[in-house]
């Protein structure tokens, strides 16, 4: 008997099929956290009329609730010099909400609100993302609350320059359409898991828009509801995570198989000074192994003061060791 031949057209509808329930249980495992912002932000330089309100300026965006007690992630330039803030939620309730934390150099923010019932996204793991893969974002793009996008990761590993001139690193490029409003949302993998937060798109072209890789964002977010803002060091690099080869790695007796390849090297930094050169490898800083942009930032984040360090690179296929003194960041305001 011979086999029977599947209908090309049956089998593209069910492959859609799959496709969509995956998108649909996606979305419905977030939606619930996924809230609206209103926020009304002083305008620097512009005094009140004699009798009269200061101005403000009123905006919109998105964020998502990943604590039971009200702790919601957005981006900084949703919030930042927010006078005040409210908070509308998936089943409608408006609450008004305080400003915890603002980190303009990774472009995130953390509110919070106190209500009742919350139910939190859940974080996944952006260092486990494949190019390709699938990505739902879910946003409130010109006040249209709760509109989803679907796509795929488009690359990882890109560079991101913050409204306060710094290099965001390690950020996630995609297709999921992004709008004005959709700042702030949620990317999540096909588990509904959150693996970025939207934070802007490149006009005018189409199919370009980056989300703040989770891993970083859990960092911030964790520093910002401690400390209420983040000061860093800065060691003038812009890099992106590598494999390192096996051999490689053996041959150092290195303990992880990534680092962090130098980019560039920024005119007049400690990295300059220091004479790393672009294509330079960092393996380790001040005896800590470093595996990815995170790490090298959660150590920069630690030694914010000034003072000497030892950093470890491979050049070529040599390792070598050279000193270098972290500069402090701007300091960073926190909440009003």
């Amino acid at each position: 008997m011979r086999p029977s031949v599947q209908d090309p057209v049956v089998e593209d509808e069910r492959i859609l099929d799959v496709y969509s329930r995956t998108v649909v249980r996606a979305v419905e495992r977030v939606r619930p956290a996924v809230v609206f912002l209103e926020v009304r932000q002083g305008l620097p330089g512009r005094p009140a009329a004699r009798g009269a309100a200061a101005p403000e300026a009123r905006g919109t965006g998105s964020g998502f609730v990943f604590t039971p007690d009200g702790f919601i992630l957005t981006n900084s330039h949703v919030v930042h010099r927010a006078s005040h803030i409210d908070v509308v939620l998936a089943d409608g309730g408006r609450f008004r909400a305080a400003l915890v934390g603002d980190d303009p150099d990774t472009d995130l923010a953390v509110v919070r609100i106190h209500a009742p019932g919350l139910v939190p996204a859940a974080l996944g793991d952006s260092s486990a993302l494949r190019p390709g893969q699938i990505v739902v974002a879910v946003g409130n793009p010109y006040g249209f609350q709760c509109t989803v996008t679907a796509g795929v990761v488009s690359a990882l590993g890109r560079s991101l320059r913050s409204r306060s001139g710094r290099l965001i690193d390690d950020v996630i490029q995609t297709d999921a359409a992004l709008n004005p409003g959709s700042s702030g949302g949620p990317l999540v993998d096909s588990r509904g898991d959150v693996v970025g937060v939207n934070t802007a798109m490149i006009l005018p072209a189409q199919g370009i828009c980056f989300a703040i890789a989770i891993n970083t964002v859990k960092f911030v977010a964790g520093r910002l509801i401690k400390d209420g803002s983040i000061r860093r060091g800065t060691i003038g690099v812009a890099g992106q995570n590598v494999t390192l080869p096996r051999r490689l790695a053996r041959l150092h007796g290195l303990p992880v198989e990534s680092a962090v390849l130098v980019l560039s090297v920024e005119k007049g930094s400690p990295a300059l000074e220091a004479g790393l050169r672009e294509g330079d490898v960092i393996i380790s800083f001040d005896g800590h192994p470093v595996a990815g942009i995170d790490d090298l930032h959660r150590l920069l984040a630690d030694r914010w003061t000034d003072g000497r360090a030892v950093l470890e690179i491979l050049r070529a296929s040599e390792r070598l060791t050279v000193a270098i003194v972290p500069r402090q960041t701007r300091p960073l305001a926190g909440p009003p």
